[in-house]
């Protein structure tokens, strides 16, 4: 038994390979922009379109931190230094004996 759709639509692809997901597509999927949208092929060749798990979100100000490390990087290779062992020993000898739980929440907000 075939089941009956709900709503049929068509959009067109782009020379890209790119469409408009339909508005009561988007409506019912709750998308919005930058959203991103999963495709399931069945066996019988039908797609199903759904919304897409969002990742948990990356912080902006360590991504920004990084894209700054990458940029500085770049343009000034001859900055790269490498930690001596001395300096690796100072920094185990500071945090040994600190527990750290990255699972604890920062402040109660976090919880």
């Amino acid at each position: 038994m075939t089941a009956i759709p709900l709503f049929e639509a068509e959009s067109t692809l782009t020379d890209r390979y790119q469409t408009t997901v339909p508005e009561p597509v988007r409506l019912a999927l709750k998308l919005t922009k930058r959203d991103k949208v999963r495709y399931a092929l069945r066996p019988d060749g039908s797609v199903v379109l759904t919304r897409a798990e969002q990742a948990e979100e990356a912080d902006p100000v360590l991504g920004q931190f990084l894209e700054f490390m990458a940029r500085d990087l770049a343009h000034h290779p001859e900055r790269l230094q490498s930690i001596d062992r001395e300096l690796v020993g100072r920094i185990q000898t500071l945090v040994a004996h600190v527990n750290v739980d990255l699972d604890t929440p920062l402040s109660p907000d976090d919880e």
